[in-house]
């Protein structure tokens, strides 16, 4: 089957944004009849709706991604290029599952698989900046010290799983941080359930002894108390 025709592109081959005013995509804004509409209004030509598809989802993607390479700027990477390998494989779309689960289950192959472009040409706008994604709860917190202690917590958590092999990696995200269940963790990674509870189960002891060094380590230099004489 042909590729599908790629939406036009500016200098340096990234997506170029559609004038505003052209009107031409008009299409409700909610649910996952929505995301069918949109997929159906891409293959008919209005390459602009991939546009709000890759909107709508890469804020929700980034934390996966971000876990998954255990750095900022592999994660825009990785971001980018699974939206781009989506779009090139939109014909094979059935709707049997949600796009964004199939959008998922694509960018947490492309992190094993190492086989990611180095410089990919879908440009995301209105995406992460290089950073995590900000929660309602970052965005109110009365108490200034709560984002420097999350940071912190946060980075000693991603530096121990950094720490892991990246099939061991995978299934912790899976599980811990995004909630999935033996059985869709399988599906996703095209394992059997008795090799993600295996995995599983050796990752988190792996995972728990380096948090305990990590967290060992951390606490002298973060209260920075003198010795006892």
């Amino acid at each position: 089957m042909d590729d599908p025709v790629g939406p036009t592109t500016s200098r340096g081959g990234a997506f170029s944004e559609p004038p505003r005013d052209r009107g031409r995509l008009i299409i409700p804004m909610s649910g996952s009849t929505d995301d069918l509409s949109l997929i159906d209004a891409c293959r008919a030509g209005q390459t602009e709706a991939y546009g709000v598809l890759v909107r709508r989802y890469q804020d929700r993607l980034y934390p996966t991604v971000l876990r998954l390479t255990g750095c900022a700027e592999d994660a825009q990477d990785l971001l980018q290029d699974t939206f781009l390998r989506a779009y090139q494989k939109l014909g094979h779309f059935q709707g049997e599952s949600s796009f964004y689960t199939w959008v998922y289950r694509i960018a947490v192959n492309l992190a094993l698989s190492g086989r990611r472009r180095k410089r990919p040409t879908l440009r995301l706008t209105g995406g992460p900046e290089g950073g995590p994604v900000e929660t309602a709860a970052d965005a109110h917190a009365t108490d200034p010290s709560l984002p420097i202690e999350r940071a912190e917590r946060d980075r000693i958590i991603q530096e121990a799983l950094n720490a892991l092999a990246a099939d061991h990696r995978a299934v912790v995200v899976l599980k811990e941080f995004d909630g999935l269940r033996y059985e869709e963790i399988g599906e996703v990674l095209g394992i059997p359930v008795g090799t993600v509870r295996s995995r599983l189960h050796r990752a988190r002891c792996e995972l728990r002894d380096r948090l305990r060094v990590l967290v060992d380590e951390e606490v002298p230099a973060r209260h920075g108390d003198p010795e006892p004489p």
